[in-house]
């Protein structure tokens, strides 16, 4: 058997507090249920805690770690498949919060389209994670303000990067209804720090830690929004820290996905004093996004191929868009002549690839012209229907 992990405690509360107004809109009825006592959890230190596993757990661990490791390691300087998983990984993490958008949207709202605001919002997200990985040789507070202020910084500026400075709940329309009210605003910062520590240990399988770690910032819930994708998003950078992977990022929300509701049970186990269950999770979802990924690279290696033999003579510059084509799934002329392909020739081989189907013109952003990449767009979509939702 795993330890028990501490419980979190709670403190009760008067909702609302004097002096505040509810909304007018609201019924009688719904003012009534609104009104009364709540629980507000209090967060214990884990920074120094021990991590007793059970032997099969730990097994099972061990296991998922070295298949990611073996699975890391055949892509050494592999950008396009890397770049490709990062992007799966920011989507499937964003569905989780409801935000759904194919991957062809997603793609051309990372070059400025505004015209969806879910593949705007998940767009964005893909930043947050790369600004994870660059950050993660420095797993602290500021690394994660940075990584909720690119994630926020558009869609809600007057929060993006900033600690909460008011009371937040999950579930229902105020505390007294809601389903689990994190600390309060002023515990915040020390719960943070104390994870910082935590997360710098070197005596925890990074597996399990990052599956800890997630479940502890899910906890104390330190941002008004973006709590979780900003938390998966630190659950990369953290197995990067902790060497596990080097050259791709793990989709393990693709693999929450097959079941979210048994994932934030794990998140309520967590917090009833029980770090199994969250282990577990992260575990079967890694394994599951390894089965899915090999899937990923061998149709964007069937895809790369597809677009080589579209051309007579495959040249320098055709071979650096065929490139392109499996790394980005929409890109402007000026993104390959940045590549080193004369202009020119670039208009040429874009043109070619529109005719035998690889690239779709689409319409112009911020007064560029812009390619969709066909096969690889449904490559993603096709990713992200395998991973599945269940519930």
């Amino acid at each position: 058997m795993s330890q028990t992990w501490p419980e979190i405690s709670y403190v009760e509360r008067s909702w609302p507090p004097v002096g505040s107004t509810v909304d007018p809109m609201w019924s009688q009825r719904r003012r009534r249920a609104n009104k009364g006592t709540y629980l507000q959890a209090q967060v214990p230190d884990i920074a120094s805690l021990p991590v007793l596993l059970s032997s099969g757990l730990t097994a099972d661990v061990q296991a998922a770690t070295e298949d990611v490791i073996r699975f890391d390691a055949q892509y050494v300087s592999n950008a396009p498949f890397s770049a490709v998983l990062l992007r799966s990984e920011s989507s499937a993490s964003s569905q989780i919060e409801q935000l759904t958008a194919n991957a062809r949207r997603i793609s051309l709202a990372r070059l400025g389209d505004t015209s969806r605001l879910n593949a705007t919002l998940i767009a964005k997200n893909t930043l947050a994670l790369e600004a994870a990985l660059q950050l993660s040789h420095r797993l602290d507070l500021e690394a994660m303000l940075i990584m909720h202020e690119t994630l926020l910084d558009d869609s809600n500026p007057l929060h993006a990067g900033r600690l909460r400075e008011e009371i937040v709940w999950i579930g229902g329309d105020s505390p007294v209804t809601a389903h689990f009210v994190p600390p309060t605003q002023e515990d915040v910062a020390a719960s943070l720090e104390d994870l910082v520590v935590f997360m710098q240990r070197n005596d925890v399988p990074a597996l399990a830690q990052a599956a800890i770690a997630h479940a502890q910032f899910e906890t104390i819930h330190p941002f008004t929004d973006g709590n979780g994708r900003t938390g998966r998003a630190l659950v990369s950078a953290l197995l990067k820290a902790k060497g596990v992977t080097k050259n791709f990022t793990v989709p393990i929300s693709s693999g929450l996905l097959t079941d979210t509701a048994e994932y934030f049970n794990a998140l309520t186990h967590y917090r009833a004093g029980h770090i199994a269950p969250i282990i577990d999770i992260f575990v079967r979802a890694t394994a599951a996004t390894m089965g899915n990924a090999q899937k990923l690279q061998h149709d964007i290696d069937q895809l790369h191929n597809r677009i080589l033999g579209t051309a007579q003579r495959v040249t320098k510059g055709f071979r650096a868009v065929a490139q392109l084509c499996i790394t980005e799934p929409a890109f402007t002329a000026g993104m390959v002549e940045d590549l080193g392909v004369p202009i020119s020739t670039v208009y040429k081989i874009l043109a070619r690839l529109v005719e035998h189907d690889i690239l779709r013109v689409e319409h112009k952003i911020q007064g560029q012209l812009v390619w969709s990449v066909i096969g690889l767009t449904d490559i993603l979509d096709d990713f992200a229907r395998r991973a599945g939702r269940r519930a």
